[in-house]
């Protein structure tokens, strides 16, 4: 069966549960074994201590370390990414700065795509640094020639830990090649080294992208955005190979940065709908990329369907190849500065004015003073995130009323 199919029951017994339907929230700390010799081994296997014999399943031992809820939930997103396993946190944040801490050590140095979320920037070159970890980032477009002599030139390249890149990026859908970056990964890799690849794949939600076929090691996800789906919810989630998803489990367990069982409960209630919401927001993103693309307060719309029709030839094998959709988020550059844009967003009335993306409602917001406010000023301007910036997160509502929301803001603008 499809993903979509088994999101309903996989990995889910109702006799186990009084025959409820959906799998109850298992509020509860800890759990009872049923002797002593059984706890012994089941915590034998958490610790590393011994491997599980054919068959052994690690059994409930305390939440910290495992709840039905957020094993469940594990267990039905390995479907869409066909990973081996995965661990869901308690926000995108405790995902990625998690795997980071745990796969580099002082002295590394990590390669970035830019622009990326402004809370990962923040991360990269403000904690990571204090932790003696050197960063070096490169622009979607640059080669692979281009950015292997930037490696080389930075005399950092025998340290290359891990390169981690976000695309469609946030917040100018900038494309970066997977395939490209996981022949990078091996150009610097060593036989004692391995360098490890990490795909931010928020903007793409588990649906429309998936980073482990194009060689990628890792794949995170803000959850909070497109599975959890109605901003309800604060969640992250990573996932790749066993080996590696043993590391990050374990480093999980003594940060406790795990998701709790209500967590759990609501993801796995989102997960239902995850592919009819995405497909209603991707429908929606194009009529309102078509509707932006002649409005003549527009000067540039960035859109993954607008790179399809007008992106360099490279841009469109590289979409073709990693991209079932051109997803739902929009971004564009209005005619004016921050003053335009700002009376732009405080005239919307359907679409709120807010950060976050990926809901059932759709939503706007200033990327140069908002979410990317921390970003250096140099590089914003060097990765298109100026003044006259707007980004668009669009949900499920109607198209038409979405687009003529869009047109009385822009009439107030005219007007003002």
């Amino acid at each position: 069966m499809k993903p979509e199919s088994l999101m309903m029951s996989y990995g889910y017994k109702p006799s186990l549960s009084e025959g409820a339907i959906k799998c109850p929230i298992f509020q509860t700390s800890t759990f009872v074994f049923n002797n002593a010799m059984e706890g012994k081994r089941f915590f034998e296997i958490a610790y590393g201590l011994r491997e599980k014999d054919e068959g052994e399943e690690l059994g409930l031992i305390y939440s910290r370390l495992n709840n039905p809820d957020l094993e469940i939930l594990e267990n039905r997103l390995c479907l869409w990414d066909e990973a081996e396993q995965c661990a869901v946190f308690e926000s995108g944040m405790s995902a990625i700065s998690t795997v980071m801490m745990e796969f580099m050590v002082p002295g590394d140095l990590l390669l970035y795509s830019r622009p990326v979320y402004g809370g990962t920037d923040h991360f990269i070159n403000h904690f990571l640094k204090k932790m003696k970890i050197n960063s070096l980032g490169f622009l979607a477009g640059d080669t692979k020639e281009e950015i292997i002599k930037l490696i080389e030139d930075s005399g950092h390249g025998d340290k290359l830990a891990m390169i981690h890149i976000e695309t469609p990026a946030n917040p100018t859908n900038a494309v970066i090649d997977i395939e490209m970056c996981a022949e990078i990964k091996n150009h610097f890799s060593r036989e004692d080294k391995e360098v490890l690849l990490s795909v931010d794949n928020t903007f793409m939600g588990p649906i429309w992208q998936h980073p482990l076929k194009h060689g990628a090691d890792l794949v995170l996800y803000s959850a909070t955005k497109y599975i959890g789906g109605h901003s309800d919810v604060i969640a992250g989630a990573c996932l790749g190979s066993n080996e590696l998803m043993g590391r990050v489990k374990g480093l999980r367990t003594f940060l406790g940065n795990m998701a709790g069982p209500w967590t759990g409960w609501l993801l796995m209630r989102s997960l239902e709908t995850l592919k009819v919401r995405l497909d209603q927001q991707a429908t929606n993103a194009k009529y309102v990329a078509d509707y932006l693309n002649t409005h003549p307060m527009v000067e540039a719309v960035y859109y993954l369907g607008n790179t399809a029709k007008f992106g360099t030839e490279e841009e469109k094998k590289v979409l073709e190849r990693q991209y079932s959709s051109y997803g739902a988020m929009v971004a564009f550059d209005i005619k004016g500065g921050e003053t335009e844009a700002f009376q732009f967003l405080d005239s919307l009335k359907l679409i709120k004015l807010a950060v976050s993306l990926g809901g059932t409602e759709s939503l706007a917001e200033h990327p140069q003073t908002m979410t990317h406010a921390d970003v250096n000023p140099e590089d914003k301007k060097a990765m298109n995130i100026t003044a006259k910036l707007v980004r668009l997160s669009i949900g499920v509502e109607n198209h038409e009323d979405l687009i003529a929301d869009l047109n009385q803001s822009f009439k107030s603008v005219h007007n003002s």
